[in-house]
């Protein structure tokens, strides 16, 4: 499972829930007057029928539908897939929520006036709507469809053969003698610097010669770069095959290693490569 890969939608589903689970612990009757003193009013959990129907269908669908969301891909039970279930779950929670608020006290209810709806049913309603709206609406709504928590900058990797950068105690850095003032140019092998100097023109330069053969001679070439994705997007085969391989998921650093006209071939965590079509909107490192 990924983190990485929820959206802002999924971030509203999962305050609803908690807001949800909360009403189901508040009283769903309200009652005033003296006739009501001592009187203990009933909550969600007292009520079966209510608990299941709206509060625990609620946590229940958006849990289906973070869980759906973390996996890398789509899961499917007898062949429903688990975050369209989440949602139609979701929406019969706001359905039962709306039916509780209108009718408080069911089947007790015997022509008289019965209670009025309590601030469990009345939180529970709230909650409700909003988890079957952002469930709805997450697929939809451009705003929703951005990562919850933002990718981490990708390390700059350091060239093959490359050395760290030298500090106190590296033997490639360059110490300090005792002293020596800051910026004032030292001396190697007991020389002064300008002898130093001389020398190093009089002397010839193989090293910069080798070298100047491996600078790139044209400009245009491509260079691998690390890339984020805003939205999941598929990843196909390199051989052309419609079915897709894996799926790139906001959040996570993928490498580009090659481009193919508008699309770029990337290599994801495990090593597997393969053609990234749609690059309209990446994020790179």
């Amino acid at each position: 499972m990924n983190i990485r890969s929820l959206t802002r939608g999924d971030g509203v589903v999962i305050v609803a829930a908690v807001l949800l689970f909360v009403a189901s612990f508040l009283s769903t009757w309200s009652c005033d007057g003296s006739a009501c003193a001592g009187v203990e009013l009933p909550m969600a959990w007292d009520n079966g029928a209510l608990v299941m129907g709206v509060y625990l269908a609620g946590v229940i669908g958006a849990a289906l539908i973070v869980v759906a969301r973390m996996l890398p891909n789509p899961l499917k039970v007898a062949g429903i897939d688990l975050g369209q279930a989440g949602i139609v779950i979701s929406v019969f929670a706001a359905w039962s929520a709306l039916g509780a608020i209108f009718d408080p006290g069911g089947s007790l209810d015997s022509g008289s006036a019965g209670p009025d709806a309590g601030a469990g049913l009345i939180l529970g309603l709230i909650a409700a709507l909003i988890l079957a709206g952002a469930a709805v609406a997450t697929p939809l709504v451009p705003a929703l469809k951005g990562a919850l928590i933002g990718a981490p900058k990708p390390q700059t990797p350091q060239p093959y053969g490359g050395q760290p950068q030298g500090g106190y105690g590296y033997p490639g850095a360059q110490q300090q003698p005792y002293g020596a003032q800051p910026g004032q140019p030292q001396s190697y092998g007991g020389q002064p610097f300008d002898a130093q100097q001389a020398q190093a023109q009089q002397a010839p330069q193989p090293q910069q010669q080798a070298q100047q053969p491996q600078a790139p001679s044209q400009g245009g070439e491509f260079a691998p770069f690390w890339f984020a994705v805003p939205v999941a997007r598929p990843l196909y085969g390199e051989d052309g095959a419609p079915t897709p391989i894996a799926e790139l998921a906001p959040g996570n650093w993928y490498l580009a290693v090659e481009q193919r006209g508008a699309a770029l071939i990337a290599q994801t965590q495990e090593g597997r490569r393969g053609v990234l079509q749609d690059t309209t909107g990446i994020q790179r490192g």
